[in-house]
């Protein structure tokens, strides 16, 4: 597909400077641009790129001030990213569409699949399950008995969904993710034994909900594993049985959420966030890189960091104390001996 600098201007209601009609077919980072290419500014860190770059287009916020030649043509916008987001969507929505079913696809007869549905090569839909309308099932997926796709879901190669476990509208679940594995329950029976307990429970994510590659949600010992309307989930997060994530609440990769926690809305928790179990974290919770939370966190808007994880402001003053402590403990090793040479004066 190929477009004008006037038409995507048109499109993104955009100022175009420079030549509306330059054309562009392809997207390109602002530093490895080359003609016929579109790229936007949005960090002024690499603002020093759109002096040298090749990019036929680049997007800019509307209150970008150049303080050098530009070659390109700019296109100035309110949020030069979210536009850029935007005109990626358009191509992707763009690109051929999969359809119809394929012929190693096995489907039980009980299962109801609805219209334009693509299933592709060896997936496998079990006993009355059933599957919306405009979803995309791609090869070697596993769908088990009794389970329900909503409508224009992308569930992507190699994703296994088990039994009873419900998917909601527009949700989109990438490679190598399994929903509804057993929870981790067991009791202690001696010293060296365990008794599994039946996981009898299901997983129910809402609507809009995108699940990143290789990641694990357990389902309930009984009730649900909840997973809220809007939640994004990046790579390799392990959720556990009875969990419930508020909605629109965003979790980066390797984060671990241990059962039965309660997490609620609007939350960010960043990169290999530990969780226990049994706990509850207040709406708009901001969670640190590799904090571990041992406790309830009671009060909104609260922003957290460490391990074992407390307010960001006195993480920070402690961090800087951090740094200090093998010259304090010399200062204090020097100031004791300096003491107890004074009371062997004294005596």
């Amino acid at each position: 597909m190929e477009f004008t600098a006037a038409t995507i201007a048109g499109f993104l209601k955009g100022e175009v400077e420079g030549n509306p009609e330059i054309r562009v077919n392809t997207v390109a980072k602002i530093e490895e641009g080359h003609e016929g290419a579109l790229s936007f500014l949005a960090n002024p860190k690499y603002e020093h790129y759109i002096y040298t770059t090749l990019s036929s287009v680049v997007l800019v916020n509307k209150e970008f001030v150049p303080s050098g030649k530009i070659n390109a043509t700019l296109i100035r916008v309110p949020d030069a990213y979210k536009a850029f987001a935007s005109l990626l969507t358009l191509v992707e929505q763009s690109r051929p569409k999969k359809t119809g079913i394929h012929s190693t696809a096995i489907i039980e007869p009980s299962a109801k699949i609805g219209k334009d549905v693509f299933i592709g090569a060896c997936a496998y839909i079990g006993e009355n399950c059933s599957i919306g309308d405009g979803c995309k099932i791609y090869p070697q997926v596993y769908i088990g008995d009794n389970s329900k796709v909503g409508k224009n879901c992308i569930i992507n190669p190699g994703v296994k969904v088990y039994h009873e476990c419900v998917i909601g509208d527009g949700c989109i679940i990438h490679a190598g993710t399994v929903i509804g594995s057993d929870g981790f329950g067991f009791a202690p029976q001696s010293e060296n034994e365990f008794m599994k307990i039946p996981q009898i429970g299901n997983v129910f994510i809402e609507d809009n909900v995108e699940i990143g590659a290789n990641v694990a949600i357990d389902r309930a010992t009984m009730g649900s594993t909840i997973i809220r309307k809007g939640v994004k989930i990046d790579n390799l997060v392990q959720i556990g049985h009875n969990v419930e994530i508020g909605e629109n609440t965003v979790i980066a990769g390797q984060t671990g959420i241990a059962g039965s926690t309660k997490i609620g809305k609007n939350c960010m928790l960043a990169g290999q966030v530990g969780i226990v179990g049994h706990i509850k974290i207040a709406d708009n919770t901001k969670i640190g890189a590799q904090a571990g939370i041992l406790g309830d966190i009671k009060e909104e808007n609260t922003i957290i960091l460490g391990s074992p994880a407390f307010d960001y402001k006195q993480y920070l003053k402690s961090s800087v104390i951090f740094k200090k402590l093998p010259d304090m403990r010399t200062k204090i090793d020097a100031l004791e001996k300096e003491l107890e040479s004074l009371k062997k004066k004294q005596l």
